[in-house]
């Protein structure tokens, strides 16, 4: 018995290690000027998602700097877009279409939608621009709420496959989830003040929301393609 107690004690410090290797943070403008370069440097930040576009036409004034300095830095991005009850999904998609443009994306994007729309959500709305996400980026966009909304509107089969963004802060999720945004006071070199910080469903990776590379043509293929010009 204390030799396995022995062992446990030697091997938890790495367990705890590997189940927060592929941490991430998301940002806006509230996070300010932001120190890209130092951020990842944490070994255990991997990904970034990244507020674009809030309803018909509030677009994050750091968007632009973010998205281009974390991928400089090396972190793989993504995208958010905060959901309206005010207007359509043709106009919040019209403007997180003219913000974010696909060639920039790493991750799935993520349509956002706050606990506090629970009692007046409008679902065909909702996939009415989870669809139009999907057409314009080529993938099922993530959707990040709170488990309250999650159990009311979107616990059924017609949405069993979309990845879940669950915020949660006082404990594990007791819905199925993709990512789990465990706390929204985090610490994190680079960031002034606090960020969001999430953490992976123990059956998911960032393999899961990463956007699937196009396949290279083979030199075979392309000398076809040569040909029939």
């Amino acid at each position: 018995m204390k030799r396995i107690v022995f062992i446990l004690l030697l091997i938890l410090p790495f367990l705890s290690h590997a189940q927060i290797r592929s941490r991430g943070i998301d940002v806006s403008k509230f996070q300010g000027t932001i120190n890209w370069a130092k951020v990842a440097k944490d070994s255990t930040v991997k990904f970034v998602y990244i507020k674009a576009t809030e309803g018909t036409s509030i677009q994050d004034p750091y968007y632009r700097t973010n998205i281009t300095k974390a991928r400089k830095a090396g972190l793989l991005v993504g995208s958010y877009h905060l959901y309206s009850s005010k207007t359509t999904a043709y106009q919040q998609m019209a403007n997180f279409r003219k913000v974010v443009k696909k060639k920039e994306q790493d991750l799935v994007p993520v349509l956002d939608i706050e606990g506090h729309h629970v009692n007046r959500l409008n679902m065909e709305r909702v996939d009415k621009l989870l669809e139009l996400m999907e057409k314009e980026y080529g993938v099922k966009p993530m959707i990040y709420t709170s488990e309250k909304l999650y159990k009311i509107h979107l616990s059924g089969k017609k949405y069993s496959s979309y990845h879940i963004f669950i915020a949660n802060y006082k404990g594990y999720p007791s819905t199925r989830f993709t990512l789990w945004q465990y706390t929204e006071t985090g610490h994190i070199s680079g960031v002034n003040g606090y960020v969001d910080i999430s953490r992976f469903n123990r059956n998911h990776s960032l393999s899961d929301i990463k956007i699937p590379k196009p396949k290279k043509q083979s030199d075979a293929e392309e000398k076809d393609t040569t040909n029939l010009r």
